[in-house]
């Protein structure tokens, strides 16, 4: 019986078809990326136009498309590189969150969250306290730092399984420490580096350009196999391990693969702008909420991811002008009340299931 037959095919999918494979595609899903992609669009337009100075919208797309306009210095020099290092941010939280949230099977599961961001931000303020300010170097540090510490967490959370509470809880002690070693460095170094760091540790694209643009974007398309893997993969996770145990799933490979991908975005992202926080905890899941899928989508919680963050950046750039706010507080500000009500919505969740 082929992949086309109704019989086979699960309730909101439809099949695509690409020469001779056949792939299962989430028409939902499908309509609500159209829509993301579409709003985003709209926003970055909004975020060429709007500033000290305001650019129409036609010459803000002849610059975009390479056309020559009074504007090409306002647009192609100052802010379309801050807003490409922002979509790219977004996108690789969202991604990285979703993949860490499959593992745990926790929505609080974030790497803002278990102590990866902080893991990032601690191995890359200790570098630039230390005289270490090559953008060429702290990537690989960030990513470095992020590793370890999910490896910490990962290890001291496994006891004959992993469980999604003690993972949970186990990183945010982590978190904890690694921003306490954070702070340590920072009171160590000299004053104006400190100054420097601390407004890194809020999460900032001020200044932002191709010089972290391209890192980032060089580690999503080096990861694309990955991800495409990942997506695939994610249906396995999420069933129990019995189940798929006896599919013939290796549970700990695949669940080390998905974790490695995100830390190593999250990591990435962290060193490019600073730990933007409740980005990667909250994209993934208005994305399941949009698609109302099984799994989390990964495509769209990179749409959410960027659009958070290009919206949170204009916000921070024109909301008290010419006062610029670092976009880690915008997206602090709407995270915490947000992890307050997951929080509180799991005990709501769990005292209905046992009454």
């Amino acid at each position: 019986m082929s992949l086309a037959s109704p019989r086979l095919r699960p309730a909101g999918y439809t099949v695509v078809r690409l020469r001779r494979a056949a792939f299962l595609l989430h028409r939902r899903a499908a309509l609500v990326a159209l829509g993301l992609g579409a709003l985003l669009a709209a926003s970055c337009l909004a975020y060429l136009c709007a500033g000290a100075s305001y650019v129409p919208p036609v010459e803000a797309v002849k610059v975009v498309l390479g056309q020559p306009s009074p504007d090409a210095l306002v647009v192609g020099t100052l802010r379309a590189p801050r807003m490409v290092v922002g979509l790219l941010v977004g996108a690789a939280f969202g991604v990285a969150g979703a993949l860490i949230q499959t593992v745990a099977r926790n929505p609080l599961a974030g790497p803002d969250v278990i102590g990866i961001s902080q893991g990032a931000s601690a191995l890359t303020v200790g570098a630039l306290t230390f005289g270490v300010t090559s953008y060429a170097v702290l990537p690989y540090l960030s990513v470095l730092g992020g590793m370890a510490a999910a490896a910490l967490v990962y290890v001291f959370a496994w006891r004959g399984g992993l469980h999604a509470t003690r993972f949970v809880l186990i990183g945010i002690g982590f978190a904890v420490a690694l921003r306490s070693v954070t702070t340590l460095f920072m009171t160590k170094g000299d004053y104006l580096v400190a100054q420097q760091e601390q407004i890194w540790m809020t999460g900032s694209l001020n200044g932002r350009g191709w010089t972290e643009a391209d890192p980032l974007a060089l580690t999503l398309l080096v990861l694309l196999p990955g991800l495409c893997w990942a997506a695939r993969a994610q249906r396995s996770v999420t069933l129990d391990d019995d189940t798929a145990t006896a599919l013939g799933v290796r549970l700990g490979h695949v669940r080390l693969g998905l974790v490695l991908l995100g830390v190593v975005l999250a990591s990435v992202a962290t060193s490019a702008a600073g730990p933007i926080d409740f980005v990667a905890l909250a994209a993934p899941q208005i994305a399941r909420r949009l698609t109302r899928t099984a799994q989390l989508p990964l495509l769209c919680s990179a749409l959410v991811g960027a659009l958070v963050v290009v919206l949170a950046d204009l916000l921070a750039r024109r909301m008290f002008a010419p006062t610029e706010l670092p976009v880690g507080v915008l997206t602090a500000a709407v995270g915490a009340p947000y992890l307050i009500w997951l929080i509180v919505r799991g005990r709501s969740v769990r005292k209905g299931g046992t009454s």
